[in-house]
């Protein structure tokens, strides 16, 4: 179902939106290049891509990645890459790209391929991340066709020069970063629904679609993809990153004909994959079928890897129906302990919730500046119920029952189609509430995720150790899955500002794995999290992660030095 022009239309009318969150930047981006082709489809997407970097941070991350130089033995124990200073340099030592490769990457994309510096800086050092890299990448091409990226894969790696795809740039731990240069592959121009198949609920897309138009793609089908993480983010990256968001609340839901997950994670929500494997090849990882038995599930193998493993060219996607209705609650307390104690019980009731968000009084303090509001600078949960009109209702009350048993108050809900819609919108746009407060500095984010139960013990230490810093830091938390966030604004020219940020991230995450949980709950590894995972996983994990690797990836150009630590030998 071709949709070449619809998203061009969409495009061109996010184009004011995602410059107004870019305004905090201090280098003002700008679209530094137009398509030229015959193709009469692809003329009608003048505006098929944005310097999607201006888009720092998203609840759920892209295609992108890391490139270090690349290793003729994958199994060499390399020093590591990150400064040990400061933690978020990634040094590394520039090779020149070949002539002859650029020659071949010439013939394969013909005019979507550019070496101008200003766009290579934009795909290589983000304005809003407070990861670095020392380099840039060298060439920046524009795959229009899975053809084309098999054919640019395979010559990276004939030429052993590292490759970084590229998505939506709202990855937040040194996804897109080239420190030592090498070919970034931008998949925006590859941003078409294939087919859309309405009685199986399910959708075929290219890499390059964002979830945000996606959806708007669907609703006149009364369908919707249910995952939602930051303004931005495309579908390709969302599985590369293993993304999330605050639809992501997973919870059995037992009825008299069935039982049912809502929603969970991208893994959950990818029926198959086509992904280009290092040497060019082509491989389809599963049929369409909903479930299957049949071998190794190379799906989930992919779904996660961050682009070490392959290049993502084709997506089958679950799609759900949109809720006949659905109320928005909102609920304050004394404490953040509190409101993820009535999180918590929730869940456990069998309540039938689709969303759950923590807000501390900080964070909500930030909405009311950014957006004029006055809301109660208290802790608060938000919560979304679904159904019918009368059962989501009747768990709305009931809801409002268990807060008031945990010091909840002032409960109010929303049926209003758009109030619900500005909650949420304030919601989504919680990041760049927090620059309305300072917004010079930086954010440095946490995502930690630990088991339910051990929530609001886990906030509620972090909560001290943030009110006690001297940095500005808030708290959001999809707390039906036990995963939050900490922002912590730093001024990034100020040391001892970055030192203490860096420390306060530490405690968090070391706190959540002493607990049983995860460093990473939705936003992946990139380099930011590399650090925590031999606490979190193991040696023989990680070495037996670096073989799969070495086995798909034998020249090691794809994103080498990201995802797996580089002193893991086997």
């Amino acid at each position: 179902m071709a949709m070449s022009s619809w998203f061009s239309r969409l495009r061109c009318s996010s184009k004011c939106f995602f410059n107004f969150l870019a305004l905090r930047s201090s280098v003002s981006r700008k679209l530094v290049r137009t398509q030229t082709t015959t193709n009469s489809e692809s003329t009608k997407n003048p505006l098929l891509f944005w310097s999607s970097s201006l888009l720092p941070i998203a609840l759920a991350v892209s295609a992108g990645s890391l490139a270090l130089h690349p290793q003729s033995d994958p199994s060499l124990c390399e020093a590591s890459s990150i400064n040990s200073r400061a933690e978020f340099v990634v040094k590394g030592s520039h090779k020149e790209v070949p002539r002859e490769l650029i020659d071949e990457l010439k013939a394969i994309c013909q005019d979507n391929m550019t070496l101008d510096y200003e766009e290579r800086y934009n795909h290589g050092k983000p304005q809003n991340s407070f990861h670095k890299a020392v380099n840039i990448p060298d060439v920046v091409v524009f795959p229009r066709s899975e053809e084309q990226v098999s054919k640019i894969v395979n010559s990276c790696d004939k030429h052993k020069v590292p490759i970084v795809p590229y998505g939506g740039a709202t990855s937040i731990e040194g996804h897109t970063l080239s420190p030592n240069g090498g070919v970034c592959i931008d998949m925006s121009l590859m941003n078409h629904v294939k087919a859309l198949h309405v009685e199986d609920m399910d959708v075929v897309v290219e890499p390059g679609v964002g979830w945000m138009e996606l959806n708007e793609y669907l609703e006149p089908y009364g369908l919707f993809f249910p995952l939602d993480p930051g303004p931005g983010a495309t579908i390709g990256g969302m599985c590369a990153t293993r993304c999330s968001g605050s639809l992501a609340v997973r919870k059995l839901i037992i009825t008299s004909m069935r039982s049912a997950c809502r929603y969970g994670t991208m893994r959950d929500n990818v029926i198959s994959l086509k992904v280009v494997l290092a040497n060019g090849d082509v491989v389809k990882t599963a049929s369409r079928a909903r479930k299957s038995a049949a071998g190794y599930d190379l799906t989930r193998l992919v779904i996660g890897s961050e682009g070490t493993l392959g290049v993502i060219t084709e997506v089958t996607l679950r799609l759900q129906k949109i809720p006949q209705y659905s109320v928005v609650a909102m609920c304050n307390f004394p404490t953040v302990k509190d409101a993820a104690d009535v999180a918590i019980a929730t869940m456990l009731s069998g309540i039938q919730v689709s969303r759950v968000e923590l807000l501390d009084e900080v964070q909500v303090r930030a909405i009311n500046i950014a957006n004029g509001k006055s809301l109660p600078e208290t802790p608060t949960l938000m919560f979304e119920f679904i159904g019918t009109e009368a059962y989501s209702l009747e768990q709305t009350l009931i809801v409002q029952k268990i807060a008031s048993e945990h010091n909840g108050s002032d409960f109010i809900f929303a049926e209003d189609p758009e109030t619900k819609k500005e909650l949420w919108k304030m919601r989504k746009e919680a990041l760049w509430a927090c620059f309305a407060m300072e917004p010079n500095f930086e954010a440095m984010i946490s995502d930690v995720c630990v088991p339910l139960s051990c929530l609001a013990e886990l906030i509620s230490r972090s909560k001290q150790e943030l009110d006690a810093s001297e940095l500005i830091c808030t708290v959001i938390a999809h707390a039906g899955d036990g995963n939050f966030h900490a922002l912590i604004l730093f001024d990034p020219y100020n040391e001892e500002h970055r030192r203490e940020a860096q420390r306060l991230n530490h405690f968090m995450v070391h706190t959540a794995l002493s607990m049983e949980g995860t460093c990473t709950g939705e936003h992946g590894v990139g380099t930011g999290k590399m650090k925590y995972l031999e606490q979190e996983l193991g040696m023989e994990a990680l070495k037996t992660m670096k073989r799969i690797k070495a086995a798909l990836d034998p020249n090691n150009t794809m994103n080498p030095g990201k995802l797996i630590p580089s002193h893991v030998c086997f």
